[in-house]
């Protein structure tokens, strides 16, 4: 806003018997320029060059500024019989109305219509030193006096007027009252008059619509003022409505008027329809020496619809709509004679038929309002624009220091804030900032010095009108470093060492899933263990602490389980490797031992570091045994045998048939005697592991003749009674048992109970067990025996 320029204005002093109606025209002040005054732009512009609008007609004003249906195409039927008075053409540049725009000023109206009392160019565009007061060709009004009763006579009369037929139960416009009276001690005693005055076209008394709300009476300088002069003295009526005075001009350079009241909206109810006069007429009061204007802001008279939200407040021409939250629009009419129609984006909605509609997505919405009789509908439109409201989440944001990094980075926040891409983060230190959304927004983010424990407010938007508040909590600590100790940094093998962490609250392990300060491990191989320090708010050490546990190469041994044959001689061998050193339990501390006895021994083996004890059975061998012996007619014995499976002890088999004399590879015996008791050996090549069978080498001959000739007359077992449980049978063929042999009775000559036999086939059945194996041998076969009849 424009720093005060101080308007010196030099009174003259009148006597109280001046301010009567009959006194003499007042004298007029003179005013003093200073060098705000005379900056260009410190004042609105009014009928400036430059504007299209200067050059309006006033017809064109108040169809094309004024009313905010100017663009509609019924506004022609809608607004007839303007006219303006005193009635001066457009290219006058003494006329007393016209064209205003606030150009670089902070006046209240961006534009609109201007009335004055005087020449209406004075009132702004550049100081006027001396007083408007210029003479107009009018004088009084009869509608502005019966209107406002002034107390004194009135002059300089300047008239608005024209005709409408509003579309809406309510016609409203904005505007504002300035005067030149707002000086000295006149708030008290002079007011020039001013009146809106409206009425039916078809008859009917005017109403005043210039009057404060809740009756507080007529819109002018006496009753609108505050309790002090333009110059702080302190007015003796004291404050008149003096929330409703705007200020005197030492606030903002903007007219050349002394004081103005606050923008004001004169508002009335008519019948949608009808056609009404309206009139708008300003005069001075007694003389001309001082002017005053009526504002009446652009686009603001409103004749037709508006849009209302819930709370009955008028909605802009668009409005920002995010998630699509549904709007509620509500026309400012509802009478039972009018119809309703809505539209999105031009479309009329089906069943969209009463005053209110709910939006529920961006679009073009308007509602047509049609008046029986009226051919030109009243219309009311909104834009809603739509957007979306990034996902947003109140956060942490933890600043690990270090000598080098002592502010934060909050760029890096912001994935911990929302998710969504393109979204537009502003970061607030004061929260009332934030939420206005002002630009007093943290502008180094990247390098931001904030504490522990400080809240930031952070609005998160689309970049457009959508956003959210959340809260971001910066939390600082220093940076831990980590330090690891190992109880031992060399072990042997299948060791326990115990590691201990320092410097932080908790710690992370990469080789262990618990987050204490203390691990114990057991090793067999070389391991290198990392530890992170994390401190209480969180912080984890730039680089972990490392400390590497060497173990020893294990000690190893070829030292095993082993068989062997009473009577040998088995080596022990323990192995060799760097640096091994011997013990035996056997006292022996050489790497190999030969034993000939069966036990447990064992060796400790020292590589100089660690010590390692290992164990190896010496047991005695099982011996090989016979698992199938065939004999032949032709005096071949054939053996077969076997390691036992539970011997370790590998190696060929060989034979010996003559108590282990000489010995052969082969298990093929030749030459041997029919009915001779046999013992086999079976050993492992190169050992003394042994194993012996016995093997009778039976041979019987099939034919019997016990013709006493001295050949084949019997069958003899003799040489079988020998051995253990010898028994045995001769069978006829019916399976009749004829004889039974035993050790005593070996031998059958063909008779039974001293009777020979018929000639004929007979069958024959014997056991007995060989004595040192236990193993019982059966026979069985047919014997023919030929008996002289």
């Amino acid at each position: 806003m424009r720093r005060l320029i101080f308007f010196f204005f030099f009174l003259v002093v009148y006597s109280t018997s001046l301010f009567s109606q009959n006194v003499s025209p007042r004298k007029p002040q003179i005013e003093k320029a200073s060098a705000l005054s005379k900056k260009a732009g410190a004042f609105i512009d009014i009928n400036a060059p430059g504007y299209n609008e200067s050059n309006f007609n006033i017809t064109q004003l108040v169809k094309d500024v004024l009313i905010s249906s100017g663009t509609n195409s019924c506004i022609t039927p809608n607004v007839s019989n303007v006219q303006v008075s005193p009635n001066l053409p457009a290219s006058d540049a003494n006329r007393s109305w016209g064209y205003f725009h606030k150009g670089t000023t902070n006046f209240p109206f961006k534009d609109g219509i201007v009335l004055s009392t005087g020449y209406a160019v004075k009132g702004g565009n550049s100081l006027n030193t001396s007083t408007l007061g210029d003479n107009l060709p009018t004088g009084s009004d009869p509608d502005l006096v019966a209107a406002t009763n002034p107390s004194g006579s009135l002059n300089d009369a300047v008239i608005l007027e024209f005709d409408f037929v509003p579309t809406s139960s309510q016609v409203k416009f904005n505007y504002l009252f300035a005067s030149e009276e707002y000086t000295g001690s006149f708030p008290c005693s002079f007011s020039d008059a001013f009146a809106l005055l409206l009425k039916p076209v078809a008859g009917g008394p005017y109403i005043n619509m210039a009057v404060l709300p809740g009756g507080a009476g007529p819109v002018s300088v006496t009753n609108i003022h505050p309790a002090t002069q333009f110059n702080g003295s302190t007015l003796s009526c004291g404050a008149a409505n003096a929330n409703f005075f705007g200020g005197y001009n030492n606030a903002n350079i903007e007219t050349n008027f002394n004081g103005r009241t606050i923008p004001l909206t004169a508002t009335a109810t008519v019948v949608p329809g009808q056609a009404y006069h309206f009139k708008m007429v300003l005069a001075d009061a007694i003389d001309s020496s001082y002017d005053s204007a009526v504002f009446l802001e652009g686009g603001s008279f409103n004749i037709g619809v508006e849009l209302l939200d819930p709370n009955g407040a008028t909605l802009p021409e668009s409005i920002n709509v995010c998630d699509n939250v549904p709007q509620v629009l509500t026309a400012s009419v509802n009478d039972p004679i009018m119809t309703f129609q809505w539209f999105y984006n031009g479309v009329a909605i089906p069943g969209a038929t009463t005053n209110t509609i709910t939006a529920v997505q961006p679009g073009i919405y308007t509602i047509e309002v049609s008046v029986p009789g009226n051919p030109c509908p009243g219309k009311a439109s909104i834009e809603i624009h739509g957007g979306t409201t990034p996902l947003a989440q109140d956060a942490t944001f933890l600043l690990c220091t270090t000598p080098d990094i002592t502010t934060f980075d909050l760029s890096d926040a912001m994935p911990l804030i929302s998710p969504t891409t393109g979204a537009v983060f502003h970061f607030y230190e004061n929260q009332a900032d934030a939420q206005a959304q002002n630009n007093n927004y943290i502008t180094n983010i990247l390098n931001y010095n904030g504490s522990d424990g400080q809240i930031l407010y952070v609005v998160v938007s689309n970049g457009g009108f959508c956003s959210k508040l959340v809260e971001l909590k910066l939390l600082k600590e220093v940076t831990p470093t980590a330090h690891v100790s190992s109880s031992r940094v060399k072990i042997c093998p299948g060791e326990s060492v115990t590691l201990k962490a320092t410097g932080g609250n908790t710690y992370l392990w990469s080789n262990f899933s618990g987050t204490g300060d203390t691990q114990t491990v057991t090793l067999h191989q070389t391991t290198t263990f990392n530890v992170y320090a994390i401190g209480v708010k969180g912080c984890k050490s730039l680089q972990p602490a490392t400390v590497t546990v060497e173990v020893t190469d294990e000690i190893i041994s070829t030292l095993k389980d082993v068989e062997f044959c009473m009577g040998d001689r088995v080596t022990l061998d323990a192995g060799t490797g760097t640096n091994y050193k011997y013990l035996w339990s056997t006292g022996a501390s050489t790497q190999t031992i030969e034993v000939n006895q069966p036990g447990i021994y064992s060796v400790e083996i020292d590589n100089g570091y660690c010590k390692k004890t290992f164990t190896a059975k010496v047991m005695v061998a099982a011996l090989p045994y016979f698992t199938n012996i065939t004999y032949s007619d032709d005096h071949k014995l054939t053996v077969i045998a076997e390691n036992p499976p539970i011997n370790n002890i590998q190696g060929v088999l060989e034979y010996s048939i003559d108590n282990g004399i000489s010995w052969q590879e082969s298990n093929v015996f030749t030459n041997l005697l029919d009915n001779t008791n046999y013992t086999i050996f079976v050993r492992i090549k190169g050992t003394s592991c042994v194993g012996t069978i016995d093997f009778f080498t039976l041979k019987i001959v099939n034919i019997i003749t016990p013709n006493e000739d001295g050949v084949n007359d019997k069958l003899d077992l003799t040489a079988l009674g020998n051995f253990k449980n010898f028994e045995g049978s001769i069978y006829d063929r019916y399976g009749v048992e004829l004889f039974k042999f035993s050790k005593e009775r070996p031998v059958w000559d063909g008779t039974i109970g001293g009777k020979r036999v018929s000639t004929g086939t007979y069958w024959y059945k014997f056991s007995f067990n060989y004595e040192k194996s236990k193993v019982r041998m059966e026979r069985s076969g047919w014997i023919l025996l030929k008996n002289r009849e």
